[in-house]
């Protein structure tokens, strides 16, 4: 879980003036988010550039790696070094050999994005891998999304301090948050989480985003081997497609007492 020093890392104050009913007052500690550019280098290669909160980084890399089809799994990457500079973080990650090529196949136009790492792909093959059909294992139920949403947001700790960051939650089949990834943009928050996934060997439960569903939301958590995927706004067309072609059970709308079913809805249980 997060911890204060994160906050302090990720976050810092400003002067604003507040205006509410016609009321004017002066706030010299307001909380914002820190962006700061995070470069992924691989085998000394310079891949992309992602606005990110600086934290859990290895997870990140570990992550976007997976997500964007760079690996098969950890046992692909040899050694992550973060280097910090003067504008900026370096991930230099050591890939195993045969991961290579897929370098050359994924050229990028991703510098100074706080993005999903799709946008810049040349090619629709690169944005629409193929990947194999989840199981089907896992049963939550319906009723436990309250469970999750009031134990969520004690735990946002740079959310509550800045009210600008999305979070991606792992939870069991109870409803009990195992993990939990911020960031300032929502498919990098993810991308921690499934870093953190990819390590610990989980694969269990669900996952739930602060954001709506979209397609690569739905790729990402399919690339993590993640059967249940829960969104607090909306899915789009293409991501209930996506969801259906990878087996994924996808809900979005995920509020207290409400929740809308758009995929494999064998894995939730309604009673």
């Amino acid at each position: 879980m997060w911890q204060e020093s994160d906050v302090f890392r990720c976050a810092a104050p400003r002067e604003v003036v507040h205006y509410q009913g016609r009321e004017v007052t002066t706030d010299s500690a307001m909380q914002l988010p820190c962006e700061t550019p995070v470069a992924l280098v691989y085998n000394g290669i310079a891949h992309s550039v992602m606005m990110c909160s600086a934290a859990d980084l290895e997870d990140f890399a570990i992550g976007f790696s997976l997500s964007e089809g760079i690996i098969d799994g950890l046992h692909d990457i040899h050694d992550i070094e973060q280097v910090n500079g003067c504008q900026g973080i370096e991930l230099h990650i050591t890939l195993a050999n045969r991961c290579i090529y897929r370098l050359k196949e994924k050229r990028r136009t991703l510098a100074g994005r706080t993005g999903c790492g799709i946008c810049g792909s040349e090619s629709l093959e690169q944005v629409v891998r193929t990947l194999p059909p989840l199981p089907d294992s896992q049963r939550f139920a319906v009723g436990l999304i309250d469970k999750v949403l009031d134990g969520l947001r004690p735990l946002q700790l740079l959310g509550q301090c800045t009210g600008a960051t999305h979070a991606a939650v792992h939870v069991d089949g109870a409803g009990n948050i195992l993990a939990i990834r911020e960031d300032v943009g929502r498919h990098i928050a993810l991308d921690k989480l499934v870093g953190h996934l990819c390590r610990t060997g989980r694969r269990d439960g669900a996952i739930l985003v602060t954001s709506r569903a979209s397609f690569e939301m739905v790729q990402k958590a399919a690339s993590a081997g993640v059967e249940i995927l829960l969104a607090i706004s909306a899915a789009t067309e293409l991501a209930v497609a996506r969801a259906e072609q990878t087996g994924l059970t996808l809900v979005g709308f995920c509020r207290p007492g409400r929740a809308e079913i758009y995929s494999g809805r064998q894995r939730i249980v309604l009673a």
